[in-house]
């Protein structure tokens, strides 16, 4: 009997491997010092590993509730109180979800229609836009412009229809490491408040804020809260990532409506990370609170020792990203040169035009330095050589 070879049609033809993929790979090849990829090469808290450990040895080893387990739900909503004034409802409003990714593609399903239009801004976080295609959204973009990557908000109103169903925000801001001031989201109000549209708020570095004023969340806003949905990291906030354990704080009939993807998605999050991370945030709250501080020194020792390199280094308000302009060093686009440092320098960087649909002609590449100093200090030494 002969074999039939079925090709599926892809839902989603133009998307392949991720840069984040790509650059790691290119960075294990040619040994180099990899600070593209979003993550610490350091380990979270010892007490955090410690209370996993227990907790698996005293048989939390089964399917947790599909919101999550209760103590860190009442812990999620205790510290959202302590830091924006507002206490959600543990049962009706917090959902544990695995990972932010997680929490963003069950928001976006959750709400977007076919035929809906989604405003993002540009540079974006690249899992926005697949969950929209996946949903039948057609997203609508404005290109944020450097070196601050401010909304234009009159650019904003021009984008709204009848069709805008949601609105999708990022801060602090991956890649530009730039954060949104209440005044923006006063601004934001504004412009949706007489129509029927949703914010989707990401907000997996709100504990890696260096503003004065700290984090401005949309949970912070009593009208924005009732019909947005925010999402946060534990990864992001306790150094480790490969937990893929986040949250979302949502009004109850948003909740309601996002947990209806959630259990057909993952249904339930990792048993006993859930329950030592109710551990850590009642036990170290103090944790979350010297984030800041804590990434701050990294930023500013590796931006002063690039202080000697040819790289323009631009102002880094949030998360644990600085972005560098080349111009001074190479006209190669930012895809090529970051091929190029991997290869000739051995620092593995990611290039800012990956975040956009449209063309970005500024040669900015993006660099993590949630790293431990002698990886910073190495990597500036071989940058500075440029």
């Amino acid at each position: 009997m002969s074999r039939t070879s079925f090709t599926p049609e892809s839902k989603l033809p133009a998307l392949g491997t991720t840069i984040f993929t790509q650059m790691s790979a290119l960075a294990q090849q040619h040994n180099a010092i990899n600070l593209s990829q979003g993550f610490p090469d350091f380990d979270g808290p010892d007490y955090l590993q410690q209370r996993l450990a227990h907790h698996v040895s005293q048989g939390a080893n089964q399917y947790a509730p599909m919101i999550g387990v209760a103590p860190l739900r009442e812990a999620i909503a205790r510290k959202t109180a302590e830091l924006y004034g507002y206490r959600p409802d543990a049962n009706t409003e917090v959902t544990v979800t695995t990972g932010a990714t997680e929490a963003l593609f069950a928001a976006i399903t959750a709400l977007v229609r076919p035929g809906d239009e989604v405003i993002c801004f540009d540079p974006s976080y690249d899992s926005y836009a697949p969950a929209v295609a996946l949903a039948g959204g057609v997203m609508k973009r404005i290109a944020l412009q450097p070196p601050a990557f401010k909304v234009d908000w009159a650019e904003f109103a021009s984008l709204l229809s009848p069709k805008t169903r949601l609105v999708i925000l990022n801060t602090p801001h991956n890649p530009s490491a730039t954060v949104w001031q209440k005044s923006d989201f006063a601004a934001l109000w504004q412009a949706i408040a007489e129509q029927e549209i949703y914010v989707l708020s990401d907000e997996v570095y709100e504990h890696i804020c260096f503003d004065a004023a700290g984090h401005a969340s949309v949970l912070a806003h009593p009208q924005l809260r009732e019909r947005a949905i925010a999402v946060s990291s534990f990864g992001k906030t306790f150094h480790m990532t490969g937990w893929k354990v986040g949250y979302c704080v949502a009004p109850p009939v948003l909740s309601a409506e996002l947990r209806k993807v959630h259990q057909y998605l993952t249904f339930s999050v990792n048993t006993p990370a859930q329950l030592a991370l109710a551990d850590m945030l009642e036990q170290h709250p103090e944790h979350y609170r010297e984030l800041p501080e804590f990434y701050r020194a990294r930023r500013d020792r590796f931006t002063a020792a690039l202080a000697n390199s040819r790289f323009k280094i631009l102002p880094c308000e949030g998360t644990y990203f600085l972005l560098a302009d080349y111009s001074a060093i190479s006209d190669l686009d930012d895809v090529a040169f970051c091929q190029w440092l991997t290869r000739e320098a051995g620092v593995a960087a990611i290039p800012l035009s990956v975040f956009c649909a449209d063309a970005f002609p500024h040669k900015l590449i993006r660099l993590c330095f949630a790293k431990q100093e002698a990886t910073l200090d190495a990597a500036a030494e071989r940058l500075c050589q440029l």
